[in-house]
């Protein structure tokens, strides 16, 4: 036994290790990005200032977008390691972190081989969607992990009785912090998963016992309170905008309508497990057959439940994101990794040189596509050194792929696969100062800050109002004329100027207004001053941000 802990631990030390590399390293380099990152980082600053631990605060004001524990994480990373980039990613990549490992022990507890959830790890952390996303400030990866905690605490109760009570009340207990992260689906999804599963087969009676009354009660006492608090405080106010706008309207109303599709879910889920996207649909035929085989082992059942869930919960919904079907990845991963090794260990040789095969013509396409960019938009590429030096190096690593593919060493191509993503992240990171005006308002805020005297609220483009808001610390209006304007899916406490009237009055009212726009608002400036009402004065531009001063005529 002590051997056995010996090597787990080993095991776990050599996932660290590597998805500290995968997800957490280099999380600094790219300031934080607009509009949704800098809503999580805003919100906990605004929380410090109004000093409270229970109220999210945006702009001055309440908000009830999103649950409390995100922004507990927050203040509590920002308290103690002061407001930075890395800071504010810090948590999203401890969670994908701990996910990957919580991956290995639900491999290793379903499938009783290391080096198969080794594996299985190893696709999670190399996966696209989940490196995105261990690397931005959303709620997405800490609710998933949260989930695939509660998962992994059940199938571990499951397999052995001994372990039932503490898997069930365990189960509980992720749930209702789940719930505390992203909403009532913290628990609805766990369980709507665990009740497909034990329905087929006819085993619903396992969770009719006193750990599940136990479990329960723990699970209201966490969950519960904070939930009932904003309830007492706040009434109709916070359940309107949480309850209803956030869950209940998403339902019915597409907050980005092109995703709005039958086929947004599936492609996005094959595409966002890049580079293993054609591994995942030989290991759906491999999950298939195995269910169908009436297979002894229970962990295939399970997946199989897990992912019909979470497509099937969310396709139902109109508004659609990719970020929304994170929890289900750690399930593609298991599915993917035990096809991998099982693959490789039948000596499906054929097989696996086909997916290879393939999966290397599709990589082949980055250092080809980087050639035709860098070539037909040169004048945006201020230094074209470091990208062909990357398409050098990238190149040689596709040529030790094909060398290894002929040889028939598949494991060391898998190994080279896992790394493509972070090798091009970090290409990514070291052309930061080429793009990062684009994607972030720092710049920009810095820029105008740093050479004229503002003294009122910053007019801003919808896109920038919160990215403004974090770096500048100052008041903020919305402009967002013509007949595409939309206000925000979720009120906020702004000026909102969406007419030509409202944006003249506001304008003529103040002695200068600087503003910060995308070029559709600054050729709307410029169209109420041919029209005589303003002076517009251009004062540079970055990234895709016109920094502009206005003045009554």
């Amino acid at each position: 036994m002590n051997m056995e802990k010996a090597s787990n631990f080993k095991v776990i030390l050599a996932l660290v290790f590597l998805s500290s590399i995968f997800l957490m390293f280099g999380n600094g380099a790219i300031n934080l990005t607009h509009p949704d990152e800098v809503f999580y980082a805003q919100t906990a600053k605004e929380m410090k200032q109004q000093e409270t631990w229970l109220v999210p605060y945006l702009f001055g004001q309440p908000q009830f977008e999103k649950p409390i524990f995100t922004f507990w994480l927050l203040r509590i990373g920002f308290a103690w390691f002061g407001v930075s980039n890395f800071t504010a990613r810090l948590f999203p990549s401890v969670f994908a972190i701990l996910g990957a490992i919580a991956v290995y022990f639900l491999g290793l507890n379903g499938y009783k081989d290391k080096k198969k959830a080794f594996l299985c790890a190893l696709v999670l952390m190399s996966s696209g969607l989940y490196i995105g996303l261990a690397r931005t400030v959303f709620t997405d990866m800490i609710f998933s992990v949260f989930i695939l905690l509660s998962l992994t605490s059940f199938f571990w109760g499951y397999t052995d009785t001994k372990r039932k009570a503490s898997g069930i009340i365990l189960f509980f207990v992720f749930s209702a912090l789940a719930v505390l992260t992203k909403g009532p689906l913290g628990f609805l999804l766990p369980a709507l998963i665990i009740i497909l599963f034990l329905a087929i087969k006819k085993e619903l009676n396992f969770i009719f016992c006193r750990a599940s009354l136990l479990g329960l009660a723990v699970f209201l006492l966490l969950a519960l309170p904070w939930y009932v608090f904003m309830i007492n405080k706040f009434g109709k106010s916070f359940t309107q905008e949480f309850f209803y706008n956030d869950h209940i309207r998403r339902l019915f109303k597409a907050e980005h309508s092109k995703a709005d599709t039958w086929y947004f879910y599936p492609l996005s889920m094959f595409g966002s497990m890049f580079p293993w996207s054609i591994f995942v649909a030989g290991g759906f035929i491999y999950l298939f057959k195995e269910i169908k085989r009436n297979s002894a082992n229970p962990i295939y059942l399970f997946l199989a439940s897990w992912i019909f869930v979470i497509l099937a919960v969310f396709q139902i919904a109109h508004s659609k994101l990719v970020s929304y079907i994170l929890p289900l990845f750690p399930a593609l991963a298991l599915v993917t990794g035990d096809f991998i090794s099982t693959a490789i260990i039948s000596r499906k040789h054929r097989m696996l040189s086909m997916i290879l095969t393939v999966s290397w013509f599709f990589l082949l396409l980055l250092p080809i596509g980087l050639i035709i960019s860098v070539t037909k938009y040169s004048k945006y590429v201020p230094s074209k050194i470091p990208v062909y030096g990357f398409i050098v190096f990238y190149s040689v690593v596709l040529a030790a792929m094909l060398f290894f593919l002929i040889r028939r060493k598949f494991m060391v191509n898998v190994c080279l696969l896992s790394f493509q993503l972070p090798l091009i992240l970090f290409f990514v990171f070291s052309q930061q100062q080429n793009f990062d005006s684009y994607v972030s308002n720092k710049n920009a805020c810095e820029y105008l800050l740093n050479n004229h005297n503002v003294e009122n609220s910053i007019l801003c483009s919808k896109p920038f109002v919160r990215g403004v808001r974090f770096y500048t610390d100052k008041e903020v209006a919305v402009v967002n004329l013509g007949r595409l304007a939309a206000n925000f899916f979720s009120p906020h406490p702004l000026t909102y100027l969406d007419t030509d009237e409202n944006a003249l009055d506001f304008l003529k009212k103040r002695p200068v207004t600087y503003c910060i726009l995308t070029k559709t608002s600054f050729k709307d400036m410029q169209r109420l001053a041919r029209d005589g009402g303003v002076k517009v004065e251009l004062l540079k531009i970055i990234g895709d941000e016109y920094i502009v001063k206005i003045l009554p005529n």
